[in-house]
């Protein structure tokens, strides 16, 4: 934990100095090519985090640091002595965007320059819109936090992509939109779906990598020892063209208990 914390020391001594920038790339440069691992994941899951690419482990640097930074900034907190979320998602969009507009990573009137660029909106829900142009291979996501913060959105790409590698997102920036919303703009590999998939088929996808229902009564949330697994519905999982197997291209994933997440193994 050293190294994160000198990088965590950085920050709140000088803010994202060009040095500071260094080490943050770095070290992301390390988890990448698997020099060390990020904490926060174990080792599934790291493969997980590579995959979602350096914009995503630089971001969840700097979220955690602005998690931490609560712990000696004396701001507010919630009812356990712990800083409310809202606090804690504000603070972590804030120092994320400072440090994304420095690494280059910000993209000014995003939803202009992906139509432009990546094709025109093909469509549009609570957490994304997809952008899509005939004959590529990939969509292009802008995404929007429908978690209760920051790094957990990030998380749940990662942790997206460790379930389900065939559909793995790959993050490339991040924005606001004309709204003013914080999002995580990202690549997911272009589906042609054959059907949407039955609850059945989803039953027995989930089953096979340690889910069960969680028994709230939805038929679309499920639960393992470690995660969390949600709106598993029809239009979240298609039955591929090619390989006519369910594949998922969107849920809700998350850790059922954070801080039960390993710490890292090796600097």
């Amino acid at each position: 934990m050293e190294r994160i914390q000198d990088i965590y020391d950085s920050i709140a001594a000088d803010g994202f100095t060009p040095s500071t920038l260094q080490a943050i790339d770095e070290y992301t440069n390390d988890i990448e090519n698997g020099r060390t691992d990020f904490y926060r994941f174990n080792l599934p899951e790291h493969a997980g985090l590579c995959t979602a690419g350096a914009p995503l482990i630089g971001a969840s640097i700097v979220a955690c640091y602005a998690t931490r930074s609560f712990a000696t900034g004396g701001h507010a907190t919630g009812s356990q002595g712990s800083p409310a979320n809202w606090q804690v998602d504000q603070r972590q969009e804030q120092l994320i965007e400072q440090w994304a507009r420095l690494a280059h990573l910000w993209v000014e009137k995003s939803e202009e320059y992906i139509t432009r660029h990546f094709g025109p909106m093909m469509a549009q829900g609570a957490e994304s819109k997809v952008y899509y142009k005939e004959g590529d291979i990939s969509v292009v996501k802008e995404r929007v936090s429908i978690y209760s913060t920051t790094q957990k959105a990030l998380d749940a790409i990662v942790l997206h992509n460790t379930l389900f590698p065939e559909t793995a997102m790959h993050v490339v920036g991040f924005t606001r939109d004309n709204d003013g919303l914080f999002r995580i703009i990202l690549t997911q590999r272009y589906i042609r779906c054959l059907r949407l998939a039955k609850k059945a088929e989803i039953d027995a996808l989930v089953g096979a990598m340690g889910f069960k229902d969680n028994g709230d009564g939805n038929g679309v949330n499920y639960i393992s020892d470690r995660l969390a697994l949600e709106d598993m519905h029809p239009a979240n999982v298609f039955i591929d063209e090619v390989s006519e197997r369910p594949i998922c291209i969107d849920c809700i994933v998350k850790f059922v208990d954070v801080s039960s997440a390993p710490a890292v193994r090796r600097n």
